[in-house]
Protein backbone atom coordinates (compact mmCIF):
# COMPACT_ATOMS: atom_id res chain seq x y z
CA UNK A 1 0.00 0.00 0.00
CA UNK A 2 2.72 2.26 0.68
CA UNK A 3 4.58 1.60 -1.82
CA UNK A 4 1.75 1.66 -4.30
CA UNK A 5 1.31 5.15 -2.60
CA UNK A 6 4.93 6.26 -3.33
CA UNK A 7 5.08 5.14 -6.96
CA UNK A 8 2.16 7.11 -7.28
CA UNK A 9 3.47 9.87 -5.92
CA UNK A 10 6.85 9.51 -7.60
CA UNK A 11 4.59 9.25 -11.19
CA UNK A 12 2.63 12.45 -10.42
CA UNK A 13 5.68 14.74 -9.78
CA UNK A 14 7.50 13.57 -12.78
CA UNK A 15 4.57 14.68 -14.46
CA UNK A 16 4.66 17.92 -13.00
CA UNK A 17 7.60 18.62 -14.15
CA UNK A 18 7.26 17.79 -17.54
CA UNK A 19 4.04 19.94 -17.64
CA UNK A 20 4.94 22.93 -15.78
CA UNK A 21 2.77 25.14 -17.61
CA UNK A 22 -0.68 22.75 -17.83
CA UNK A 23 0.15 21.78 -14.11
CA UNK A 24 0.26 25.77 -13.35
CA UNK A 25 -3.02 26.30 -15.31
CA UNK A 26 -5.37 23.76 -13.61
CA UNK A 27 -3.66 24.17 -10.00
CA UNK A 28 -4.82 27.95 -10.72
CA UNK A 29 -8.25 27.15 -11.28
CA UNK A 30 -8.39 24.93 -7.87
CA UNK A 31 -6.78 28.05 -6.38
CA UNK A 32 -8.47 30.64 -7.82
CA UNK A 33 -12.46 28.64 -7.17
CA UNK A 34 -10.95 27.96 -3.54
CA UNK A 35 -10.46 31.25 -3.20
CA UNK A 36 -13.70 32.60 -4.48
CA UNK A 37 -15.65 30.60 -1.90
CA UNK A 38 -13.99 31.21 1.15
CA UNK A 39 -13.80 34.97 0.69
CA UNK A 40 -17.18 35.50 -0.28
CA UNK A 41 -18.67 33.15 2.62
CA UNK A 42 -15.97 35.12 5.01
CA UNK A 43 -17.73 38.19 3.29
CA UNK A 44 -21.19 37.26 4.32
CA UNK A 45 -20.54 35.93 7.85
CA UNK A 46 -18.70 38.76 8.51
CA UNK A 47 -21.66 41.07 7.53
CA UNK A 48 -24.44 39.20 9.34
CA UNK A 49 -21.88 39.53 12.36
CA UNK A 50 -21.66 43.35 12.31
CA UNK A 51 -25.44 43.85 11.15
CA UNK A 52 -25.92 41.74 14.43
CA UNK A 53 -23.45 44.01 16.74
CA UNK A 54 -25.20 47.18 15.26
CA UNK A 55 -28.69 45.98 15.82
CA UNK A 56 -27.71 44.95 19.43
CA UNK A 57 -26.60 48.12 20.57
CA UNK A 58 -30.24 49.04 21.34
CA UNK A 59 -30.44 45.95 23.50
CA UNK A 60 -30.29 41.71 23.15
CA UNK A 61 -33.54 40.37 21.83
CA UNK A 62 -35.54 43.41 23.74
CA UNK A 63 -39.23 45.14 23.31
CA UNK A 64 -40.04 48.33 23.60
CA UNK A 65 -43.44 49.18 24.38
CA UNK A 66 -45.13 53.04 23.20
CA UNK A 67 -49.04 54.24 24.39
CA UNK A 68 -51.13 55.03 21.56
CA UNK A 69 -54.54 55.22 20.54
CA UNK A 70 -57.59 52.76 20.58
CA UNK A 71 -58.88 52.53 17.22
CA UNK A 72 -61.54 49.66 17.88
CA UNK A 73 -64.54 50.31 20.51
CA UNK A 74 -63.94 47.99 23.61
CA UNK A 75 -66.61 47.49 26.60
CA UNK A 76 -68.49 50.59 26.24
CA UNK A 77 -65.51 52.86 25.22
CA UNK A 78 -65.35 54.53 21.85
CA UNK A 79 -62.06 54.76 19.29
CA UNK A 80 -59.28 57.36 19.63
CA UNK A 81 -58.90 57.22 23.35
CA UNK A 82 -55.43 57.76 24.70
CA UNK A 83 -53.59 54.91 26.44
CA UNK A 84 -51.09 56.40 28.75
CA UNK A 85 -48.74 53.75 30.34
CA UNK A 86 -47.43 54.43 34.04
CA UNK A 87 -45.06 52.48 36.21
CA UNK A 88 -47.22 50.25 37.97
CA UNK A 89 -48.11 48.52 34.67
CA UNK A 90 -44.44 47.75 34.36
CA UNK A 91 -45.13 45.78 37.71
CA UNK A 92 -48.25 44.43 36.84
CA UNK A 93 -46.73 42.72 33.69
CA UNK A 94 -43.36 41.53 36.28
CA UNK A 95 -46.06 39.87 38.12
CA UNK A 96 -48.70 38.21 35.55
CA UNK A 97 -46.37 37.63 32.47
CA UNK A 98 -43.52 34.81 33.72
CA UNK A 99 -42.12 34.55 30.55
CA UNK A 100 -40.51 38.63 31.02
CA UNK A 101 -36.81 38.12 32.22
CA UNK A 102 -36.80 41.71 33.33
CA UNK A 103 -38.70 44.68 32.97
CA UNK A 104 -38.06 48.95 32.99
CA UNK A 105 -40.05 51.45 32.70
CA UNK A 106 -38.80 54.78 31.57
CA UNK A 107 -39.69 58.29 31.42
CA UNK A 108 -38.35 60.72 29.11
CA UNK A 109 -37.33 64.66 28.38
CA UNK A 110 -35.94 65.97 25.15
CA UNK A 111 -36.36 69.75 25.99
CA UNK A 112 -33.84 69.73 28.65
CA UNK A 113 -30.32 71.31 28.46
CA UNK A 114 -27.24 70.39 31.04
CA UNK A 115 -24.22 72.07 31.43
CA UNK A 116 -20.49 71.95 32.94
CA UNK A 117 -19.33 75.68 33.58
CA UNK A 118 -19.85 77.27 29.72
CA UNK A 119 -20.56 74.05 28.04
CA UNK A 120 -24.25 73.66 27.19
CA UNK A 121 -25.82 70.65 25.60
CA UNK A 122 -29.22 69.33 24.89
CA UNK A 123 -29.42 65.84 25.54
CA UNK A 124 -32.10 63.40 26.29
CA UNK A 125 -32.60 63.01 29.66
CA UNK A 126 -34.11 59.58 30.60
CA UNK A 127 -35.39 58.45 34.12
CA UNK A 128 -35.06 54.43 34.27
CA UNK A 129 -34.54 51.72 36.59
CA UNK A 130 -31.03 49.68 37.72
CA UNK A 131 -32.33 46.62 35.27
CA UNK A 132 -32.51 48.80 32.53
CA UNK A 133 -28.72 49.07 31.82
CA UNK A 134 -28.68 44.91 31.52
CA UNK A 135 -31.72 45.10 29.09
CA UNK A 136 -30.04 48.03 27.22
CA UNK A 137 -26.50 47.24 26.77
CA UNK A 138 -25.82 50.56 28.81
CA UNK A 139 -22.28 49.35 30.47
CA UNK A 140 -20.42 51.54 32.27
CA UNK A 141 -16.55 52.28 31.96
CA UNK A 142 -13.88 51.44 34.03
CA UNK A 143 -14.00 53.45 37.57
CA UNK A 144 -17.94 53.95 36.98
CA UNK A 145 -21.08 52.25 37.47
CA UNK A 146 -24.89 52.35 36.41
CA UNK A 147 -27.78 53.68 38.64
CA UNK A 148 -28.32 51.30 41.46
CA UNK A 149 -31.24 50.21 44.18
CA UNK A 150 -30.24 52.47 46.82
CA UNK A 151 -30.29 55.69 43.96
CA UNK A 152 -34.15 54.79 43.51
CA UNK A 153 -34.93 54.30 47.26
CA UNK A 154 -33.63 57.14 48.02
CA UNK A 155 -34.20 59.59 44.97
CA UNK A 156 -30.58 60.29 44.66
CA UNK A 157 -29.40 63.20 42.39
CA UNK A 158 -27.02 61.00 40.09
CA UNK A 159 -26.19 60.25 36.40
CA UNK A 160 -24.72 58.30 34.67
CA UNK A 161 -24.27 59.82 30.96
CA UNK A 162 -23.40 59.05 27.61
CA UNK A 163 -19.87 59.13 26.15
CA UNK A 164 -20.79 61.76 23.58
CA UNK A 165 -22.09 63.82 26.54
CA UNK A 166 -18.80 63.21 28.55
CA UNK A 167 -16.85 64.47 25.37
CA UNK A 168 -19.05 67.33 24.54
CA UNK A 169 -19.44 69.02 28.83
CA UNK A 170 -16.21 67.64 30.05
CA UNK A 171 -13.83 67.07 27.24
CA UNK A 172 -10.59 64.75 28.45
CA UNK A 173 -11.34 65.27 32.04
CA UNK A 174 -12.61 62.44 34.21
CA UNK A 175 -16.20 63.01 34.95
CA UNK A 176 -16.77 60.90 37.38
CA UNK A 177 -17.50 62.95 40.82
CA UNK A 178 -17.93 65.84 39.15
CA UNK A 179 -21.19 67.71 38.86
CA UNK A 180 -23.69 68.23 36.34
CA UNK A 181 -26.67 70.88 36.17
CA UNK A 182 -29.63 68.84 34.23
CA UNK A 183 -32.65 72.07 34.01
CA UNK A 184 -31.51 73.70 37.07
CA UNK A 185 -30.75 70.69 39.09
CA UNK A 186 -27.07 69.60 40.11
CA UNK A 187 -26.37 65.96 39.56
CA UNK A 188 -23.27 63.31 40.56
CA UNK A 189 -22.03 62.12 37.40
CA UNK A 190 -21.66 58.37 38.66
CA UNK A 191 -20.36 56.68 35.37
CA UNK A 192 -19.98 56.93 32.07
CA UNK A 193 -21.49 54.59 29.08
CA UNK A 194 -18.88 52.14 27.52
CA UNK A 195 -18.46 53.36 24.08
CA UNK A 196 -20.75 51.01 21.84
CA UNK A 197 -22.32 50.69 18.25
CA UNK A 198 -25.90 51.39 17.89
CA UNK A 199 -27.61 52.15 14.33
CA UNK A 200 -31.31 52.46 16.00
CA UNK A 201 -32.71 54.09 18.75
CA UNK A 202 -36.65 54.91 19.78
CA UNK A 203 -35.75 58.52 21.22
CA UNK A 204 -31.48 59.10 20.76
CA UNK A 205 -28.27 56.96 20.71
CA UNK A 206 -27.68 56.07 24.27
CA UNK A 207 -24.06 58.33 23.81
CA UNK A 208 -26.05 61.30 23.77
CA UNK A 209 -28.58 60.27 26.88
CA UNK A 210 -27.98 60.87 30.40
CA UNK A 211 -29.48 58.47 32.63
CA UNK A 212 -30.87 59.47 36.08
CA UNK A 213 -33.17 57.64 38.55
CA UNK A 214 -36.90 56.87 37.95
CA UNK A 215 -37.52 58.22 41.12
CA UNK A 216 -35.92 61.53 40.93
CA UNK A 217 -36.89 62.07 37.66
CA UNK A 218 -40.59 61.90 38.89
CA UNK A 219 -39.53 64.32 41.74
CA UNK A 220 -37.81 66.97 40.14
CA UNK A 221 -39.69 66.80 36.66
CA UNK A 222 -43.21 66.45 37.94
CA UNK A 223 -44.03 63.52 35.19
CA UNK A 224 -46.44 60.89 35.85
CA UNK A 225 -46.82 58.74 33.03
CA UNK A 226 -44.16 56.76 31.42
CA UNK A 227 -42.71 57.15 27.88
CA UNK A 228 -42.31 53.58 27.40
CA UNK A 229 -41.62 50.11 28.90
CA UNK A 230 -38.71 48.03 27.64
CA UNK A 231 -38.67 44.17 28.71
CA UNK A 232 -36.65 41.05 27.94
CA UNK A 233 -38.30 37.80 27.32
CA UNK A 234 -36.51 34.65 29.00
CA UNK A 235 -37.10 32.70 25.54
CA UNK A 236 -36.81 34.88 22.47
CA UNK A 237 -38.30 32.64 20.48
CA UNK A 238 -41.77 33.05 22.31
CA UNK A 239 -41.80 36.60 21.80
CA UNK A 240 -45.32 36.20 20.04
CA UNK A 241 -46.66 34.57 22.94
CA UNK A 242 -45.10 37.22 25.24
CA UNK A 243 -46.75 39.85 23.03
CA UNK A 244 -50.18 38.46 23.66
CA UNK A 245 -49.88 38.26 26.91
CA UNK A 246 -48.36 41.66 27.15
CA UNK A 247 -51.19 43.29 25.87
CA UNK A 248 -53.67 41.21 27.34
CA UNK A 249 -52.88 42.27 30.39
CA UNK A 250 -52.89 45.87 29.65
CA UNK A 251 -55.73 45.88 28.15
CA UNK A 252 -57.50 44.74 31.10
CA UNK A 253 -55.74 47.25 32.99
CA UNK A 254 -56.73 50.16 30.55
CA UNK A 255 -60.11 48.70 29.16
CA UNK A 256 -58.97 48.46 25.30
CA UNK A 257 -59.32 45.25 23.33
CA UNK A 258 -56.12 43.25 23.47
CA UNK A 259 -56.15 42.88 19.41
CA UNK A 260 -56.09 46.46 19.07
CA UNK A 261 -52.21 46.88 18.62
CA UNK A 262 -52.55 50.79 17.81
CA UNK A 263 -53.22 50.96 21.69
CA UNK A 264 -50.28 49.94 22.81
CA UNK A 265 -47.55 49.91 19.60
CA UNK A 266 -44.56 47.10 20.37
CA UNK A 267 -41.26 47.33 18.64
CA UNK A 268 -39.99 44.02 19.49
CA UNK A 269 -36.50 43.46 18.15
CA UNK A 270 -36.69 39.82 17.51
CA UNK A 271 -38.42 40.08 15.04
CA UNK A 272 -36.05 41.65 13.38
CA UNK A 273 -33.74 39.35 14.55
CA UNK A 274 -35.46 36.29 12.77
CA UNK A 275 -35.36 38.55 9.54
CA UNK A 276 -32.02 38.89 9.62
CA UNK A 277 -31.01 34.87 10.37
CA UNK A 278 -33.54 34.09 7.53
CA UNK A 279 -32.21 36.68 5.05
CA UNK A 280 -28.38 36.01 5.74
CA UNK A 281 -29.39 32.14 5.57
CA UNK A 282 -30.46 33.26 1.68
CA UNK A 283 -27.51 35.43 1.14
CA UNK A 284 -24.55 33.19 2.30
CA UNK A 285 -26.01 30.30 0.55
CA UNK A 286 -26.13 32.97 -3.15
CA UNK A 287 -22.17 33.74 -2.33
CA UNK A 288 -21.73 29.96 -1.87
CA UNK A 289 -23.39 28.59 -4.60
CA UNK A 290 -21.39 31.72 -6.60
CA UNK A 291 -17.86 30.42 -5.26
CA UNK A 292 -19.24 26.67 -5.56
CA UNK A 293 -19.75 27.79 -9.44
CA UNK A 294 -16.61 29.47 -9.61
CA UNK A 295 -14.80 26.29 -7.77
CA UNK A 296 -16.60 23.77 -9.90
CA UNK A 297 -15.36 25.33 -13.04
CA UNK A 298 -11.99 24.32 -11.43
CA UNK A 299 -12.86 20.86 -11.09
CA UNK A 300 -13.45 20.63 -14.56
CA UNK A 301 -10.76 21.87 -15.80
CA UNK A 302 -8.80 18.99 -13.59
CA UNK A 303 -11.41 16.92 -14.97
CA UNK A 304 -10.65 17.58 -18.46
CA UNK A 305 -6.47 17.64 -17.53
CA UNK A 306 -6.77 14.17 -16.36
CA UNK A 307 -8.74 12.88 -19.66
CA UNK A 308 -5.55 14.02 -21.18
CA UNK A 309 -3.34 12.72 -18.75
CA UNK A 310 -5.22 8.74 -19.39
CA UNK A 311 -5.21 9.29 -23.32
CA UNK A 312 -1.22 10.19 -22.70
CA UNK A 313 -0.32 7.00 -20.91
CA UNK A 314 -2.24 4.23 -22.56
CA UNK A 315 0.04 2.83 -23.14
CA UNK A 316 0.99 2.56 -19.58
CA UNK A 317 -1.86 1.40 -18.56
CA UNK A 318 -1.75 -1.42 -20.78
CA UNK A 319 2.05 -2.61 -19.44
CA UNK A 320 0.61 -2.08 -16.26
CA UNK A 321 -1.90 -4.22 -16.52
CA UNK A 322 -0.65 -7.07 -18.88
CA UNK A 323 1.96 -6.97 -16.06
CA UNK A 324 -0.55 -8.22 -13.38
CA UNK A 325 -1.85 -4.57 -12.59
CA UNK A 326 -5.67 -5.17 -11.25
CA UNK A 327 -8.49 -2.11 -12.15
CA UNK A 328 -8.66 -0.84 -8.74
CA UNK A 329 -4.83 -0.43 -8.89
CA UNK A 330 -5.04 1.82 -11.98
CA UNK A 331 -8.02 3.50 -10.43
CA UNK A 332 -6.35 4.03 -7.21
CA UNK A 333 -3.84 5.84 -9.43
CA UNK A 334 -5.40 8.52 -11.15
CA UNK A 335 -7.99 9.17 -8.38
CA UNK A 336 -4.46 9.97 -6.02
CA UNK A 337 -2.89 12.51 -8.74
CA UNK A 338 -6.41 14.00 -9.21
CA UNK A 339 -6.36 14.42 -5.30
CA UNK A 340 -2.92 15.75 -5.30
CA UNK A 341 -3.82 18.48 -7.68
CA UNK A 342 -6.97 19.95 -5.95
CA UNK A 343 -5.32 19.45 -2.66
CA UNK A 344 -2.24 21.82 -3.31
CA UNK A 345 -4.58 23.99 -5.08
CA UNK A 346 -6.97 23.89 -2.38
CA UNK A 347 -3.96 24.71 0.59
CA UNK A 348 -2.45 27.47 -1.37
CA UNK A 349 -6.03 28.95 -1.95
CA UNK A 350 -6.18 28.58 1.92
CA UNK A 351 -3.32 30.61 1.99
CA UNK A 352 -4.10 33.24 -0.31
CA UNK A 353 -8.07 33.71 0.71
CA UNK A 354 -6.60 34.14 4.86
CA UNK A 355 -4.06 36.55 3.43
CA UNK A 356 -7.03 38.51 1.75
CA UNK A 357 -8.96 38.27 4.72
CA UNK A 358 -6.31 39.57 6.89
CA UNK A 359 -5.45 42.41 5.09
CA UNK A 360 -9.59 43.58 4.56
CA UNK A 361 -9.22 43.52 8.23
CA UNK A 362 -7.30 46.83 7.75
CA UNK A 363 -9.67 48.77 5.21
CA UNK A 364 -12.20 50.95 6.92
CA UNK A 365 -15.52 48.92 5.94
CA UNK A 366 -16.05 47.51 9.34
CA UNK A 367 -18.47 49.41 10.73
CA UNK A 368 -20.80 49.60 7.46
CA UNK A 369 -20.49 46.07 5.97
CA UNK A 370 -18.03 44.32 8.44
CA UNK A 371 -14.85 42.48 8.29
CA UNK A 372 -14.56 39.08 6.19
CA UNK A 373 -14.22 36.26 8.91
CA UNK A 374 -12.81 33.38 8.46
CA UNK A 375 -14.99 30.74 10.82
CA UNK A 376 -14.63 27.23 11.10
CA UNK A 377 -18.25 27.21 9.40
CA UNK A 378 -16.45 29.00 6.42
CA UNK A 379 -13.63 26.38 6.41
CA UNK A 380 -16.20 23.44 6.93
CA UNK A 381 -18.53 24.23 3.83
CA UNK A 382 -15.20 25.07 1.69
CA UNK A 383 -13.55 21.53 2.89
CA UNK A 384 -17.06 19.90 1.79
CA UNK A 385 -17.58 21.56 -1.62
CA UNK A 386 -13.46 20.42 -2.43
CA UNK A 387 -13.82 16.61 -1.63
CA UNK A 388 -17.46 16.58 -3.98
CA UNK A 389 -15.34 18.77 -6.50
CA UNK A 390 -12.32 15.99 -6.12
CA UNK A 391 -14.28 13.44 -6.12
CA UNK A 392 -16.35 14.20 -9.01
CA UNK A 393 -13.38 15.57 -11.00
CA UNK A 394 -11.27 12.19 -10.03
CA UNK A 395 -13.85 9.16 -10.15
CA UNK A 396 -14.65 9.54 -13.95
CA UNK A 397 -10.98 9.85 -15.50
CA UNK A 398 -10.13 7.35 -12.82
CA UNK A 399 -12.99 5.17 -14.20
CA UNK A 400 -12.14 5.40 -17.51
CA UNK A 401 -8.81 4.70 -17.47
CA UNK A 402 -9.70 1.43 -15.55
CA UNK A 403 -11.76 0.14 -17.58
CA UNK A 404 -9.30 0.41 -20.65
CA UNK A 405 -9.02 -2.64 -22.69
CA UNK A 406 -5.56 -4.10 -22.15
CA UNK A 407 -5.50 -5.17 -26.02
CA UNK A 408 -6.60 -1.85 -27.41
CA UNK A 409 -4.33 -0.08 -25.02
CA UNK A 410 -0.87 -2.29 -26.14
CA UNK A 411 -1.67 -1.80 -29.50
CA UNK A 412 -2.52 1.63 -28.95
Amino acid sequence: MINSFLSTLSEFVRDLRSQKLRTFLTVFGIVWGTVSIIVLLAFGMGFKRQIGINMHGIGESIAIMFPGRTTKSFEGFGTGRPIRLMEEDAWLLERQVPEIAAISPEYSNNNIAARVGENIINPAVAGVYPAYGNIRNVIAERGGRFLNDLDIRERRRVAMIGDEVKNLLFGETDPIGRIITVGDVPFLVVGVMMKKTQNSSYNRRDQDRVFIPATTFVSVFGNPYVSNLIYQPKDPRRYEEVQTKVREVLGKRHKFDPADKDAIWIWDTTEFDEFIFYFFLAFNIFMGLIGTVTLGVGGIGVANIMYIVVEERIKEIGIKRAVGARRSTILGQFFLETLFIVGIGSFIGFLVAAGIIQVLQFIPIKEFVGAPELSVEVATATAGVLSVVALSAGLMPARRAANLNVVDCLRT
